[in-house]
């Protein structure tokens, strides 16, 4: 075998084969030398229960490789299941499993002395009778020999042209052909040569499975399903004779087909996996939703496909449709992109792994979920699976319609439900319906079974009865609790039965049977290990099945579990005891652990272990034995945790020192230490001191002090000199003494300089300085400072506060200056002992104001309305140094001497006394000095109370409607602002309405109009100010009598506003109005590509005093088309048509053709190898 050297750089490349990694562990390689590598990788092998499965794998490299394999779930040493080959006449080496039980990922290795080469293959295990590949494949394939015999007898091919056509299939059974549809065409080909067709030849059309070979076809053509050929006919009976050979009900053949087949290929995600942030030692829970169920799919990560164990949890829910991975433990190298991949689509994500925010290491492990994922999965599963389901109905009953269609033509005799028909004098309308639906590839024809009638050409066929809406699922139960198992039907009239390995069971003290509508479930009470096995519901002749694997678990006793997981707290010395009872499959593996270290037997901790019971003893424990205690138990079902804590009590270590005098007086000294480093797992309540005169050998109890590590003695004499002791005390004891230093009272020592003064900000009245204290204090407290200033030039320096007033704080504002001289400064503390050194001098700084760019510190508004004749006041302040320059402009000019401007230091005033019309405008300001400029501005508009509108009009253009037209106020060209509002007052309320606001044009159309009924209008002028008097209108409504003659007011119907051409986006609303007249009042229909829609509740139409409208709320492709308005009464009829385009229906609507697009796939490809076959066959 070969291994890499120590020490080598390993370079990691893919090959050009896909799917093969190769590791070269060399930089260079010697010439002719190759890494390995697979010519040809071993291929997905998928195969019945129990049956061999064979992978093959061609390698290359030199020197040549050692080819070993691997699995995931187990090992491959048992040579009776295993089997490991090398063909040299091709160069394969091969891997038999004998008796293939379950899925699995294989993984193969090539290696030599200057790499290696790994690939991974699966083999998924399927169940026998579900088989759908193997099945057809023996259905409808055949070998040379078979064919070569067949077809060179001619009493054969005599036989089948005498023959009638039900007795093809006896004849080929005779003759041990297997592919009726393949001589099925070379007897049409022969009927031809003799002349025995009078019809034209028959179409097909073919398709292909996608992923499977060329072994099935079927006829799905949406404009075939009228023409049923005779190679149709025998086919199919060849086909359901087989099925119903193996014992599959119509439902469970098309469900087998929809999932193997079609969610294999076409499988989605519904809801893909998202992004988490995970602190670090939490769980993390990545999810999914399929659009088709899948038992398992592969979970990967940095290319590695990821196994269910300790630290990956891959579950799956019992309709195949969520699928879980959960990342146990998170660590900081957990982080990266996680796959999840299942058929030919895949999906990833991140995981972030965050350090633990509170510190310390974790008790309680918590599960964090993706942030943006806020959907119910199983609603979103259950809806899934409702919506597969439905399409598996509807396959159904296409494929139900197409078989009494077919029938029908040929003239039989057709006993459906009980009912005959003839298909001479009756034909089913459900025909043309079968041919609007989507036949998807393989929906077998299979949903009624044929029998043999006592006449010649009577076909019978039963009624198709109840299938499985969702079948049984495998369960993983616990022992000693509860296990179920649930189904439904397509209907609740059945009621069905219960089998346990092919027993009969009923309701008793073990199993609880109950039936709610279709729904059937199976409850076992209590589960034991004897409950495994295989459970079956049948039901009118159908049947699902599913697994139940009783399993036992490690379990820890609950009280005793909650026992454990208390903190435990012991003294230093004492021994502390764990323990916990649990249950479960023998043998259990147990495992102590202290922060995470394995605990082995030894002088510190023994472990005693039993069948049930499990107990460790930590011997004699100190202060660093204390940390997390877990426990974990393992078997072959499964394995569990739990935790504890440990906790050591201990008197307190001393306190630390050195001790530091912060103030030594002649009355008193005050010192401080620091607490102890460790404090005994207790917290400090108080401290002992004592106290020592240097010089004497008797030490005096001061006695306990509580609060901080702070003491203040003030029984002391000057001059003397002391010693004390310090003792911290807590709940466990009191820790051995801290002694001090020596330490002096009224020692004569005067502080060190602080220093040097810093200037803060200089004003031309003022100097703000500070400083920062002596590190000095000469052993007492800083009773304060004094500072003292000097000019520029000369030698005096002169104290800036008093005496007997020290500067307590640490700045302070110089006030005492001249505008433009040079100062410095410098300050000196002062003690117990006296003034101190004084500091370094600062550095010079002139007594002026700063150079500060102007600054409003409260801007104008933007806007302001004023009545004309009251005053206009405008305030703005602002920083700025030097004293800045205002302009104050109007309109970018020069205000007027009608305003008044009053400036200051840090603020400006204008003000209008009396305000016009004229001073409307925007009033702006500049503000500006040696360091820079500022401006702002604002807008005030000067306005009256708004004149009324002129002469109002009314007038009618469309029946039921008034148009209401006057003459604009004489503000409205000196005012942009103003509108106008219009008020109806109707006869019959006798109240003034609103009806219009906010109207910037001298127009408006009332509509909703009542014939017979007064109106009166008025119409009022607003603008910023308010609003003006009303312009009323004349009356309206009041009919005018003519005499002399009386005048016919009947007319057809007309349409005065036409239909306009739109253009709307998906997803967004469109809206299409005409107005039209007529008497009577027509009656209008809204039509779509010439199909009526006043009873389509997608569309809202309306039609108030003849404007007609339609409303789409959300435009989809399926709105494009031509629009029509009809308008009819008794008068005649008149018509408007306009056309509706969608932006973006293309854009969308891949999903919607993916389908229709395989479907043209599959029957290319099928008719492709069928024409290949009959060439074939012809040569």
């Amino acid at each position: 075998m070969w291994k890499r050297e120590k020490n080598s750089t390993a370079i990691r490349r893919r090959s050009k084969t896909p799917g093969v990694m190769i590791t070269q562990y060399s930089a260079s390689l010697p010439e002719g030398k190759s890494t390995p590598d697979f010519q040809c990788k071993p291929v997905p092998v998928t195969i019945p229960e129990g049956k061999l499965a064979v992978f093959r794998a061609v390698v290359t490299g030199d020197p040549k490789p050692d080819v070993s394999w691997r699995r995931a779930k187990g090992t491959i040493t048992d040579k009776e299941k295993f089997q490991r080959k090398f063909d040299e006449s091709t160069g394969e080496h091969i891997l038999e499993v004998m008796t293939a039980t379950e899925s699995d990922t294989y993984k193969c290795s090539a290696v030599n002395e200057y790499g290696k080469a790994v690939c991974t293959t699966t083999l998924s295990v399927i169940d026998g009778k579900f088989f759908l590949y193997f099945f057809l494949h023996k259905f409808l394939c055949f070998s040379k020999e078979e064919r070569a015999g067949g077809e060179n007898d001619e009493k054969f091919w005599d036989a089948l042209l005498n023959a009638e056509r039900k007795d093809y299939e006896h004849i080929c059974k005779e003759n041990g052909i297997t592919d009726l549809h393949l001589i099925l065409k070379k007897l049409e080909e022969k009927k031809k040569q003799r002349g025995q067709i009078n019809n034209g030849p028959l179409q097909n059309e073919s398709g292909l499975y996608p992923g499977f070979p060329a072994v099935a076809q079927i006829n799905i053509s949406n404009q075939k399903l009228n023409q049923a050929g005779t190679e149709e006919d025998l086919l199919l009976m060849e086909f359901k004779r087989r099925f119903y050979r193996n014992n599959l009900g119509c439902s469970a053949v098309a469900t087998l087909i929809y999932n193997h087949v079609f969610a294999v290929s076409n499988v989605d995600f519904v809801i893909k996996i998202q992004e988490i942030n995970v602190e670090e030692a939490d769980n993390a829970l990545f999810e999914c939703v399929l659009t088709h169920p899948l038992p398992q799919i592969t979970w990967m990560r940095k290319g590695l496909i990821l196994e269910d164990g300790e630290k990956y949890s891959i579950t799956v829910s019992e309709h195949k449709l969520i699928h879980r991975l959960m990342i146990k433990d998170c660590k900081k190298t957990d982080k990266g992109i996680y796959s999840a991949v299942a058929g030919i689509t895949s999906c990833s994500a991140w995981l972030v792994v965050e350090d633990h925010k509170s510190g310390g290491k974790k008790t309680i492990h918590k599960t964090t979920l993706a942030g943006g994922l806020q959907k119910d999965l199983e609603i979103v599963a259950k809806e899934q699976q409702l919506k597969n389901q439905e399409e598996m109905e509807k396959i159904l009953e296409a494929i139900k319609v197409k078989q009494a269609a077919e029938k029908v033509r040929n003239g039989k005799t057709l006993k459906i439900n009980g009912e005959y028909c003839n298909g001479t004098d009756q034909h089913l309308r459900t025909e043309d319906k079968s041919s609007e639906e989507d036949i998807r590839v393989g929906a077998l024809e299979d949903q009624w079974s044929a029998k043999e009638g006592a006449e010649k050409n009577c076909v019978f066929f039963s009624d198709p009865g109840v299938h499985f809406i969702w079948g049984l699922s495998d369960v993983d139960a616990i022992i000693n609790e509860t296990a179920e198992l649930t189904c439904k039907l397509s209907s609740d009239d059945y009621e069905g039965a219960w089998f346990r390995d092919g027993k009969k069971i009923s309701s008793d003290d073990i199993f609880f049977i109950t039936k709610d509508g279709p729904i059937h479930k199976l409850v076992i009470i209590k589960c034991a290990e004897d409950h495994s096995g295989k459970y079956r519901f049948e039901a009118d002749g159908r049947k699902t099945e599913a697994m139940v694997n009783v399993k036992d678990p490690p379990r820890f006793n609950p009280e005793d579990l909650c026992a454990f997981t208390e903190p435990l707290a012991i003294k230093v010395g004492h021994n502390a005891i764990f323990k916990v009872q649990f249950v479960g499959h023998q043998p259990i593996k147990i495992q102590w652990f202290r922060d995470g270290d394995d605990l082995q037997d030894d002088s510190s901790a023994k472990i005693e272990n039993s069948a049930g019971h499990s107990r460790l003893l930590l011997s004699r424990c100190q202060r660093k034995d204390m940390g997390e205690i877990k426990i974990k138990l393992k078997n072959e079902h499964g394995f569990t945790e739990a935790l504890s804590k440990l906790l050591v009590l201990d008197k307190p270590s001393p306190p630390q020192g050195p001790a530091e005098v912060t103030e030594s007086s002649a009355s008193c000294i005050e010192f401080k230490w620091r607490p102890p480093k460790d404090d005994g797992g207790s917290p400090v309540i108080s401290y002992m001191l004592e106290r020592q005169q240097v010089g004497r050998n008797t030490w005096k109890k001061i006695g306990e002090m509580k609060g901080g590590p702070t003491y203040r003695d003030t029984d002391v004499d000057r001059g003397r000199r002391y010693c004390y002791r310090i003792r911290a005390v807590t709940t466990e004891g009191i820790s051995e003494a801290m002694e001090t230093d020596d330490m002096q009272a009224g020692t004569f020592a005067l502080p060190g300089p602080p220093t040097p003064p810093q200037v803060i900000s200089t004003f031309h009245d003022c100097i703000n300085l500070s400083w920062s204290p002596p590190s000095n204090t000469g052993g007492s407290r800083i009773l304060g400072y004094v500072l003292e200033k000097r000019k520029k030039g000369s030698n005096l320096w002169s104290v800036v506060n008093a005496a007997d007033e020290l500067i307590k704080g640490l700045k302070y504002a110089v006030r005492d200056v001249v505008e433009g001289i040079e100062y410095e400064f410098k300050v000196s503390a002062v003690n117990l002992s006296g003034a101190g050194e004084s500091s370094n001098p600062s550095e010079f700084a002139f007594a002026r104001d700063p150079k500060i760019r102007p600054k409003f510190t409260k801007r104008m508004k933007n806007f302001m309305v004023v009545k004309a004749g009251n005053s206009v006041r405008i305030t703005v302040n602002f920083e700025a140094s030097p004293r800045p320059e205002i302009v104050w402009l109007k309109d970018n000019v020069l205000v007027s001497k009608r305003v008044t401007v009053s400036n200051s230091d840090c603020s400006s005033q204008l003000l209008i006394p009396i305000s016009e019309r004229s001073d409307s405008g925007v009033y702006s300001i500049l503000v500006k000095n040696l360091v820079g400029q500022e401006t702002s501005s604002t807008e005030i508009r000067v306005t009256d109370d708004p004149k009324p509108p002129g002469l109002v009009e009314l007038e009618e253009n469309v029946p039921g409607t008034v148009t209401v037209m006057w003459e604009p106020s004489p503000d409205e060209k000196r005012d942009d602002r103003l509108h106008y509002t219009v008020s109806k007052l109707d006869s019959s309320k006798r109240t003034w309405t609103p009806v219009a606001d906010r109207l910037f044009n001298n127009r408006f159309t009332v509509c909703n109009i009542v014939h017979g009924r007064e109106y009166h209008f008025r119409v009022f002028a607003k603008n910023d100010m308010g609003i003006s008097e009303p312009s009323e209108s004349p009356t309206w409504g009041t009919e005018k009598k003519k005499g002399g003659f009386d005048c016919d007011l009947r007319c057809a119907p007309t349409f005065i506003v036409p239909l306009k051409l739109h253009t709307a986006t998906r997803g967004y609303e469109c809206y299409m109005s005409c107005a039209v007249k007529g008497n009577p009042s027509p009656h209008i229909t809204w039509y779509r590509n010439h199909v009526s829609l006043n009873t389509d509740t997608n569309y809202y139409i309306s039609n108030t005093c003849g404007v007609c409208s339609l409303a789409i709320l959300s435009v989809g492709p399926k709105d494009r088309g031509e629009y029509t308005v009809i308008a009819e009464n008794s008068l005649g009829r008149a018509e408007c048509s306009t056309f509706l385009s969608v932006r973006g229906e293309w854009g969308m609507g891949t999903h919607s053709v993916t389908l229709r697009g395989l479907i043209l796939i599959f029957l290319f490809c099928l008719s492709f190898r069928l024409n290949k076959l009959r060439t074939s066959v012809i040569r």
